[in-house]
């Protein structure tokens, strides 16, 4: 489909917003916004105060039914709901984004702690552990890609050295001009990111991973790579300035055993929790009872929630971040 929107002046945007029927009681306060947020990045958040059509079977503009016989839809309207404000999105967007600084500050603790975790289990068996794969696990150092020819611990050893390579950390410049390459897995570890290390720890044979896991109150190490990946996915998201707070995740966490989080496993009885973030800050909640036990994540967390800004006319409330009833009341263990 070619594209057919033409360029338009701010004032011209802030125009079609009234005239699709958006409220703006501040028209210099708006145009500033749009000047320094941008029309593209808000229309995020303004979409969901969008109204819907009726049923209807949507066809192609060469008039081709666009779904299955039988099947019908709701189509996006371009106009707003009654009430709906430029206000309103430019306050969701300030709400998403102290969401987004929070879940990175939460992040950044679980990433270190992970760091040490990850390089203590692997540099026992081995100072350079990365590079030897019979102490990794077999699907991860052996299977071969056929579109590529690599393994995926070739690639990772690939993101690795161009991590090594283009760092210009001290430590980093040191070790390399006394003792050459490679760097053993404990100074290595201080420049990944979290997705070189939650690659690795899915690369991990499980009896390693099971014992890290374990550290946090996760028997099965699978399970807990599959929060990494999550959590890996959530830090993306932060890290890109993308629209958080009623995102759907996704790559998705598995459930631990029953009575490992008791506060939240029932979660994943409901397919919308378990697709939105308010789950993933459950979940970095649990991880930093471990990492950072004194730490007031959850409680800067919950005054943010309360925060919420008042859409009432456009029906979205925290509903939408997948929260879960009774979250306010919930009592932390600290584990030992």
């Amino acid at each position: 489909m070619a594209y057919d929107k033409p360029w338009l002046s701010y004032l011209e945007q802030l125009q079609q917003l009234k005239d699709r029927g958006l409220t703006i009681t501040d028209e210099q306060r708006a145009l500033a916004h749009l000047q320094r947020i941008g029309y593209y990045r808000l229309s995020g958040y303004w979409y969901a105060f969008r109204q819907r059509s009726g049923a209807c079977s949507p066809l192609s503009k060469s008039g081709i039914p666009m779904l299955k016989k039988g099947k019908t839809d709701h189509l996006m309207l371009d106009t707003f709901k009654p009430g709906a404000t430029f206000q309103q999105a430019v306050d969701l967007y300030v709400f998403d984004k102290r969401l987004r600084l929070l879940a990175l500050d939460g992040l950044e603790r679980i990433e270190v702690g992970l760091r040490v975790d990850i390089a203590h289990t692997l540099g026992r068996l081995d100072p350079y552990a990365y590079l030897n794969p019979s102490l990794l696990h077999d699907e991860f150092a052996q299977k071969i890609d056929q579109k590529t020819g690599l393994t995926p611990l070739h690639k990772w050893q690939e993101n690795q050295a161009r991590l090594i390579n283009r760092s210009k950390e001290t430590f980093i410049e040191h070790h390399k001009k006394k003792y050459g390459l490679p760097v053993p897995i404990w100074i290595a570890s201080e420049i990944w990111d979290f997705g070189t290390l939650s690659h690795l720890f899915g690369g991990m044979r499980e009896r390693e991973q099971d014992a890290i896991a374990a550290r946090y109150g996760i028997s099965n190490g699978r399970v807990f790579a599959s929060w990494l990946r999550s959590l890996n996915y959530l830090r993306n998201v932060c890290a890109h300035h993308s629209r958080l707070w009623n995102r759907n995740m996704a790559d998705q966490p598995r459930k631990p055993a029953q009575g490992e989080v008791p506060l939240f496993e029932h979660a994943w009885q409901d397919s919308h929790v378990q697709a939105r973030p308010f789950l993933l800050f459950c979940i970095v909640q649990h991880l930093l009872m471990t990492t950072n036990p004194t730490s007031t994540w959850w409680q800067r967390l919950s005054e943010l929630l309360v925060s919420f800004p008042d859409l009432t006319p456009t029906g979205l409330n925290l509903k939408g971040m997948g929260i879960i009833d009774g979250w306010h009341d919930w009592k932390w263990k600290e584990r030992q």
